[in-house]
């Protein structure tokens, strides 16, 4: 397989609900058919509605690997009601908050891909705190806080493997990116200064880079 998705797989990444543009699509999928090679999980943090999760889970099923992907499905600080990343689409009209997790099923079934993604529905760091393995790729693509994203790295860094991927999405140095992409910028900025990891790549706002010292306590 090459470093491209297949037209149905692109196609599927492209009518899925989400955010992500198409050549950072593009980027992330690279690096996961590379962490794929590892064998073992690879692994994102912010499902949403599965946009990126069909890229993830393409590479895995190539791979013979599994795609992990966390989030408690009711939606990051910008995705809420008055703010402009909001669907309404994507409200539990019974509960009246936001739950997509139906969406992203869905996603995951249009694009035959079902088998081989297992969803981890709660919190980052509550799933991270039980997690005991090894894995090949981490994509932090969760909340924009910087308490949600320092949670991120700090629960699922130390568990990329070595020779693997740690990819972050949203990064923005500019300061007036504060809400969209600065505490991402930030979590960027502490992996390098860590010594651990090395910037492999960057495009658009989304930058991967590889284990290349050894994991530490959490920070």
């Amino acid at each position: 397989m090459g470093k491209a998705p297949e037209a149905a797989v692109l196609a599927a990444f492209e009518a899925a609900k989400g955010f992500m543009p198409l050549d950072e699509g593009l980027a992330l999928y690279a690096a996961a058919v590379e962490a794929g090679r590892l064998g073992l999980p690879l692994l994102e943090i912010g499902t949403y509605c599965g946009r990126s999760t069909i890229l993830l889970a393409d590479a895995a099923r190539a791979a013979g690997v599994t795609a992990l992907t966390v989030d408690h499905h009711r939606g990051s600080e910008e995705q809420q009601p008055g703010w402009e990343y909001h669907d309404p689409e994507t409200v539990d009209p019974e509960l009246g908050v936001m739950d997509t997790l139906p969406t992203f099923r869905r996603t995951l079934r249009r694009a035959g891909l079902e088998e081989h993604v297992v969803a981890l529905v709660g919190r980052s760091p509550q799933i991270a705190a039980l997690w005991g393995r090894p894995l090949g790729l981490v994509f932090v693509d969760g909340g924009h806080t910087d308490e949600h994203a320092s949670a991120d790295y700090e629960g699922w860094a130390p568990h990329v493997a070595e020779g693997g991927l740690l990819v972050i999405h949203d990064v923005f140095p500019d300061p007036v990116d504060e809400f969209t992409g600065q505490a991402p910028y930030r979590v960027h900025q502490r992996a390098l200064a860590s010594g651990e990891f090395t910037e492999v790549s960057a495009t658009g706002s989304l930058r991967v880079l590889r284990r290349t010292g050894a994991a530490a306590a959490h920070r």
